[in-house]
This record gives C-alpha cells, structure tokens and sequence, in this order.
C-alpha cells in the first residue's frame, strides 16, 4: 500500500474513531449521565500508595482515579490499567460486582478516558496489585484517541507542542519533570540553609543590564515608554546588596531575544546569588557545594551519567584559568604575547575569523571558545577572564588585564558564571562607557549605560561574590537529557501555520 493510500485509510479511521466517541458521550448525556456534569471525586489512594502499601491495604476499602491506558475485556469481567501522576494500577471490574447497567456502560469507554474507581485492594492469581472495582464513574470523556494507538508519539516536535500528550504516553518524560520540581527545591533549600534570603525583582526592565545579551522589546502604553523582558537579574541584586541585604537570591525567568537550539532557549531559568564579603573563590566553593548538594539529595549520589559518559560532581573541581586552558588545548600561550597585533595574528593562524581591531584579551576568549571548551567534561572552574568580555567585574590587582571571574563547564558546556563584583563606581562608569561605545558601532548585545546602578555604587557596596547558574542546564545534566528543549515543559516553538489567527 503506498504512503499516500495509507494516510488516507488512517485518517478515515480517525474521523471514524472521533465519530463513535462523540456519539457515546451524546448517548451518556442523553441517560443523565454527563461526565463533564461532575465537579469532583474523592481519591483516598494514588496508585503508588497502594502499591507500596499493599500489605496494610490488601481487603481494604479504597478510592481513586486515572485515565483508562489499556482495558483488556473478558465477558462478564474486564481488566484495566489506569495511569495517575505517580504511575499506574490495575482494576478488575466484575458484572456481578458493579451491576449490569454499570458493567454496560463501561464497556463502552475507552482508553484516554478518565475514571473514579472504588472497591478492594487485592493480588491476582498472577501476582499483581489491583483494585476489585465496587463502583465506577466516568469522570472526563476522552473524545481523542491517545496517540500510541495511531501514530505514535515519535515526532519530536510534536512533542514539544503538545506536551499534555507526551506526558501522558511516556511515563520517562513525567520522570523528568518531576525530577525539575525537585531539583529546584532542593537548590532553595540549599541557600536557604546558608542564609540567603529569595528575593524578587522585576521582569520589566527600563534598562537591561547584567549580562550581554540582545533584550525582547515592549511597549507600556500609559508611561508611554519601552521596556525590555529582562536578560539578568544582575543589577538589581547588587542594589539589595548596597542596601544591606547581605545574601540573596533569585531564581525565576529570563529572556534572550536570541537563537534557539538544544543548549538554548529565548526564555529560559536562571538562579543567581550575591553574598556581601566573599568574593569568586568564595563562589566556586559555593558553586561546587550546591550542585553536588542537590545532585545527592536529588539523585542520591554525586556521580551522574550523562549520554553515557560518568561524570563526578563530588568537590572540589578542577581548576584552570582561561590562559592555561588555551594553552593546554589550542598551544598557544598568551603569557608570551605582547600586543593586540601579534594576538590576531595568531588567530589568523589558526584558521579564526579575527575582526579589525580586536584586542588581545577578546581573541584570547575567541581562542579558549574554539579550542577548549568541548574537552571540559568533567566539572572545571575556567577563571581569570579578560576584561574586555567581563564589564561588571573586578580586575585582579597584580594583572589588571584580568578580572577575576570564573565559569563552569561541565559536559564541555558552559553552566554557570561568577564574578569577585566591581564595586568602584568610576571604574564601573568606564567600563558602562566603554560598552555604549561598541553599542553604537553595531553591538547589539552591549550593555547601556545604568545612572541608577551607578548612583547605587557611589553609596557603597561592600565587596561582594556573585554566582549564576542556568537551571535548565545543571536540569539537563542531573536528568541525562540531551536538549534543553526536554526540561521545558513548554518550549518555545514556531506557531504552525494553521494555529495562526
């Protein structure tokens, strides 16, 4: 049979299927028995209860609900598997248990569809936990048929479209985003047992500042003023930090009016965290501690496998500075080098697009992304970064050059960034400067001059670390999942043109 005539025989099956299904619920609705009438049910039980706590349940009464994932009919009695957040459990329903009028109408539900059932916990003859059905009431009419039955949930993008779907057919997925909830709890718990206090700040930013990033515009109509979805949280922190709030920390929702691929997302979830009289070395312990934290309470160890490969988050981490790892990886050490010239020169060598005028620390970072970073595989702090890509951070008082700053690389990508904070207010407005220049030569990803953030620095900030992880990727890591799409329950996605009004 050829593509064509296949597609055409399934999707009359479909609108068959459809058919059918809208008729049952007409007939339901015409007995008085409307399942979208009812407004709730009451579960005593998940399926995960009764299963772990069979021996304390077995003979007794129990109530619970799910959606009908197979049924299995065998005349007089059926047998049903039905799946809740926690997994699934058998039910047994008897004719002479439930009643024929009952045991007809339930003959004519089908998978998708969800249920409340009450009666007894029992075993099988063939060992399984199940519930000896006393009552059943159709709870929701499934007027789709779920898509294993059909197609199958393969397409991958369909996938990250309807999730709902993909949640309910691959119980791997619910696993993991189950796994999400817990690892950012378990991430608070961390720093609120260290002292942090959660803080919030906002979302719409007149500036955005903190990080190099090209911002989503918008419009507030009655100010009469564009506004931007915030790339960082960054600046407003550091002015809870001059205002005396020593330790605090956000974790919540930033945007980034860039490309999306498997590491990245236009919006996405980042933590940072900002403690007054530490400074990046002070953050890498923080760093490597809370990761491994959560790792172990999460995962119950501190040794993840991910795309096959073993990787140890137990402290402390390797440690390199930018200029070791160029020269470990690409041969080329920038301690020898003098000038901007000699460095682009270099980097024409070795095959880099360099532009005009690039300085000698901006290729030293192009070179450690080039050639470095994918061999960072297990957990390494690379620090001591040039100034030229580091802003908002302090310089390192024997080589003024270098800043002192760290990133972490595990799995050969980039998870987090930390800064010993600059807290000079005329050296800040230098560098502010600095980046309005190269913001007025094309770069749309340079930061804007802040007045306010530099008026908060005048005041005074004690010295101070600061530390941002992307949440979606350490999520990533402790779930072995390859794209960042698959820890987004709902990922940014192209409408498809019949979804357009």
């Amino acid at each position: 049979m050829s593509n064509n005539l296949q597609n055409s025989q399934e999707l009359q099956d479909l609108n068959e299927i459809l058919r059918v299904r809208r008729m049952k619920l007409m007939e339901l609705q015409k007995k008085g028995k409307d399942p979208f009438a009812i407004v709730k049910y009451d579960v005593t039980h998940s399926s995960q209860q009764i299963i772990n706590d069979f021996d304390n349940l077995e003979g007794k009464h129990v109530s619970s609900a799910g959606r009908i994932m197979s049924k299995r009919d065998m005349g007089k009695a059926s047998f049903c598997h039905i799946q809740d957040r926690e997994g699934r459990i058998q039910i047994y329903v008897r004719i002479d248990e439930v009643g024929p009028d009952v045991y007809e109408d339930f003959k004519k539900f089908d998978i998708g569809d969800i249920v409340g059932v009450a009666g007894e916990v029992f075993r099988t003859k063939k060992g399984e936990i199940s519930i000896k059905v006393k009552e059943i009431t159709l709870l929701s009419k499934s007027l789709l048929p779920l898509p294993e039955k059909w197609h199958g949930l393969k397409d991958v993008d369909l996938r990250y479209r309807q999730r709902y779907l993909d949640l309910i057919v691959n119980p791997e997925v619910r696993k993991t985003f189950i796994l999400r909830s817990k690892i950012i709890k378990a991430i608070r718990e961390f720093l609120d047992n260290r002292g942090f206090l959660e803080v919030d700040t906002p979302l719409l930013n007149t500036i955005p500042g903190g990080a190099a990033a090209r911002p989503f515009i918008t419009h507030h109509n009655t100010l009469g003023i564009d506004l931007y979805l915030r790339i960082a949280p960054e600046l407003y922190l550091k002015r809870l930090i001059v205002g005396g709030l020593e330790k605090v920390y956000e974790m919540g929702r930033m945007f980034r009016n860039e490309g999306i691929s498997t590491k990245h997302n236009p919006e996405f979830t980042m933590m940072e965290v900002y403690e007054a009289y530490t400074d990046y070395k002070g953050m890498m312990e923080l760093a490597e501690s809370l990761i491994s934290y959560v790792a172990q309470k999460v995962l119950g160890t501190t040794k993840v496998t991910y795309q096959g490969q073993e990787i140890d988050l137990t402290p402390p981490w390797n440690r390199m500075t930018m200029i070791e790892a160029v020269k470990k990886y690409a041969g080329v050490d920038f301690d020898q080098i003098s000038s901007d010239d000699e460095a682009r020169s270099i980097a024409k060598e070795k095959g880099l697009s360099v532009k005009d005028g690039m300085t000698k620390g901006e290729i030293l970072s192009l070179m450690f992304e080039e050639f470095a970073e994918e061999h960072l595989v297990q957990p390494t702090f690379i620090y001591d970064y040039p100034i030229e890509v580091s802003p908002l951070t302090k310089r390192k008082p024997d080589r003024p050059e270098l800043t002192e700053r760290f990133e972490i690389y595990i799995t050969g990508r980039e998870m987090g960034n930390a800064y010993s904070e600059l807290n000079d207010p005329i050296d800040q407005r230098e560098r502010f400067l600095d980046q309005v220049r190269r913001r007025e030569s094309g770069d749309e990803e340079a930061n804007m001059m802040d007045e306010d953030f530099l008026t908060a620095l005048e005041y005074g900030m004690p010295p101070t670390g600061g530390l941002g992880i992307g949440v979606d990727r350490l999520i990533m890591l402790l779930t072995d999942s390859y794209s960042i799409r698959d820890v987004l329950l709902f990922p940014t996605m192209k409408p498809k043109s019949d979804d357009m009004p």
